[in-house]
């Protein structure tokens, strides 16, 4: 099945102001009432959020209506198996997805960003994934151009069958590769933030944490993802109501670019501006978490060798 505009999937669970802010903000959006919205409602994992995530459902439902296909789960399958899962339906159906979780709020241009992304690279088999979010890069706060960067981002993001298709969820050769120094360097952004880690954490102790996985799959295929040079998406999800908020260093995020339609590359290179953004990513956490995290992914991966671990 084809649109003009491509599907929504939102995610919600037990947040209802979240919800409400995310759903008013997308509604402020050209293309909105053409796209198809669906909304996935994990089950409670807790007896103790029911009640959080009636209000939540009820929410959605009162600020949707008919506008929207509605999921919702009697039992909880967690938000990793819930996105996985809901993408790839939603590519199987329509080829494409946009992906939004109840922690967001978008920008006025964050729908003819990444429906026009979609389009135009439909047919460029590097380009893996358009995206909504950037970070705070001085060099890129006068830029109008989107840019192609080696990283994914899960704040607001779509992409194509074509690319899902590819996704491997195992992250296979995951410990050889990244035992290989170079290898590991490009993978951490060039020292600047250590995914190695929390790859190996993912991969020992299973937790919710498809994006690790996601980008390790475009990063072996050498894959490259569409940003704007501002943000078009930020998060609030940083106040510990979600499951990942309490877990997650807090980042600094610049204000919502409200203003701006972005133009778009002609060829698909990887951006000169890469190494301004990589450190950009590294300076937006708190300067002693990021040590403690580069400290510990060394010893992560090397106990991941030793014990075999594939």
């Amino acid at each position: 099945m084809d649109t003009a505009w491509a599907p929504i999937a939102l995610f919600i669970y037990k947040r209802p102001e979240h919800t409400r802010r995310m759903i008013e903000h997308l509604r402020r959006c050209p293309g909105f009432e053409e796209s198809p919205v669906y909304v996935f409602a994990d089950g409670p994992r807790h007896p103790r959020d029911i009640s959080a995530i009636e209000e939540t459902r009820s929410q959605a439902h009162r600020l949707l209506g008919d506008r929207a296909v509605f999921r919702e789960q009697v039992d909880n399958a967690g938000l990793d198996n819930s996105e996985i899962s809901a993408v790839t339906e939603l590519c199987e159906q329509f080829g494409r997805v946009i992906v939004v979780e109840d922690d967001l709020v978008v920008s006025p241009y964050f729908l003819q960003f990444l429906n026009e992304g979609l389009r135009r690279y439909e047919s460029e088999p590097r380009v893996m994934q358009v995206c909504g979010h950037m970070f705070d890069v001085p060099e890129l706060r006068e830029s109008q151009e989107a840019v192609f960067l080696p990283l994914i981002s899960s704040w607001g993001w779509g992409t194509w069958k074509r690319s899902w298709d590819l996704f491997d969820p195992d992250a296979r050769g995951w410990t050889e590769r990244l035992g290989d120094p170079l290898e590991r360097k490009r993978f951490d952004l060039d020292g600047n933030f250590a995914y190695t880690r929390m790859l190996s954490g993912q991969m020992r102790h299973p937790v919710p944490a498809w994006d690790i996985r996601w980008y390790y799959s475009v990063f072996v295929l050498q894959g490259l993802a569409l940003y704007p040079p501002r943000a078009l998406v930020l998060n609030e999800g940083f106040d510990g109501s979600g499951t990942h908020s309490r877990l997650s260093t807090p980042v600094h995020q610049a204000r919502l670019d409200e203003d701006s339609a972005f133009d778009f590359p002609t060829e698909v290179f990887e951006s000169p501006a890469k190494e301004n953004v990589f450190r950009a990513i590294g300076q937006s956490r708190s300067a002693p978490a990021l040590r403690s995290i580069a400290a510990a992914a060394g010893a992560a991966l090397r106990r991941a060798r030793q014990a075999g671990d594939r």
